[in-house]
């Protein structure tokens, strides 16, 4: 019998040991029970539902704002800065304008701050966004286990499908970083202040509440895919996930897996929404990764698997990362607020003839 042994304390040695079966196989198992890991409070889980409800929220808020807009009457909520977040093309181009000028547009400040705010999570944290705060992930994700457990399983395209349907978000997100990058400043400003980046957010509002037939039928199509295969808006079609994935292969933290402590389960690779072969892997460096502690948490053996720094740490809790993900958000958007950067410059009155005229407001370009 082999005997591999590495320690995980500084009073436990963690003996794992080889085990042959009567078939002739090999098993590695843990023979100290005391290592093996105990399930935890699904940390993450709470984070996103808290993420989401602020989302309904800006939601009821944004609809009561458009209600007076079409009655014409003073609105009782005024516009929820937060639906800028929705506007994630504008906020690439007030972030360009902010690099090539140094100013901070007014016309959606909160966008551009809650841009900088991501791009700084999955700099530092890998791609904590997707899988932490955006709803449309939640939702994706919560799809997939339905369909998980009631069907039993979920199922993966074969390589030639899936290899070139995850190329198509890298393609849509090269295509809006070229069309922006050859912008000049005088012209990302014209945009930015046009009639046209003014109501976006009121023309996706509009586009969601006279919704076409079409446009049902293909984000039923996605939903309906979502429920057979993890992730799909996010794996195949999401250019804001591809950014924040090629952003986050700076990070210094990884999830990075103790070899001599491993037991060859595979439950980390089974449990990973992205599909990643985590029990082959020293580290994971993957712009597909997470960080969502999927694989944490199936690993049945203490610190064999963890989100860390360097190799041998014990690593960042579900707790420990949840504190920094949120201290990183809402410290951006904290300074934004105090700043007074936090709610745009358009009065209300503005907005009243804006949506009058809606129907004459064409692409500023």
């Amino acid at each position: 019998m082999d005997l591999y042994r590495t320690k995980i304390s500084e009073t436990i040695d963690a003996p794992v040991k080889i085990v042959r079966l009567k078939d002739g196989r090999e098993i590695k198992k843990v023979s100290d029970k005391r290592l093996l890991r105990k399930g935890g409070a699904d940390i993450r889980g709470y984070v996103q539902l808290f993420f989401f409800f602020i989302t309904l929220w800006i939601g009821v808020d944004f609809y009561l704002f458009m209600n007076a807009l079409s009655k014409g009457v003073p609105a009782v909520v005024t516009r929820p800065p937060g639906v800028e977040g929705f506007l994630p093309i504008s906020a690439l181009m007030s972030l360009r304008y902010f690099i090539l000028t140094g100013i901070i547009n007014h016309i959606h400040p909160a966008g551009f701050f809650i841009f900088v705010a991501v791009i700084f999570i999955s700099v530092f944290m890998k791609k904590g966004f997707c899988s932490w705060i955006c709803p449309v992930g939640f939702i994706s994700e919560s799809l997939y286990e339905f369909g998980g457990k009631l069907l039993g399983r979920n199922f993966t395209l074969p390589k030639w499908v899936d290899i070139p349907l995850r190329s198509l978000k890298y393609l849509l997100l090269a295509f809006f970083f070229i069309s922006v990058s050859v912008l000049s400043a005088q012209e990302l400003g014209s945009f930015i202040h046009s009639d046209f980046n003014k109501v976006a957010d009121i023309k996706m509002y509009m586009f969601f509440a006279h919704i076409s037939t079409f446009s049902i039928v293909i984000i039923g199509l996605l939903l309906i895919l979502s429920v057979f295969y993890k992730n799909f808006w996010c794996r195949y079609a999401c250019p804001y996930g591809a950014l924040l994935g090629i952003s986050s292969l700076i990070s210094p933290l990884k999830i990075r897996r103790v070899e001599r402590s491993c037991i060859d389960c595979g439950l980390c690779s089974q449990a990973c929404p992205s599909g990643l072969p985590v029990d082959k892997l020293d580290s994971v460096s993957s712009a597909e990764c997470n960080a969502c502690y999927s694989c944490v948490e199936a690993c049945p053996v203490k610190n064999t698997l963890n989100l860390s720094l360097r190799s041998g740490e014990k690593g960042l809790s579900q707790k420990q990362y949840a504190f920094l993900l949120l201290g990183i958000y809402f410290g951006v958007v904290g300074v934004a607020v105090l700043a007074g950067l936090w709610q745009n410059s358009i009065p209300f009155n503005e907005y009243l003839i804006l949506f009058k005229n809606l129907g004459a407001i064409s692409h500023a370009f």
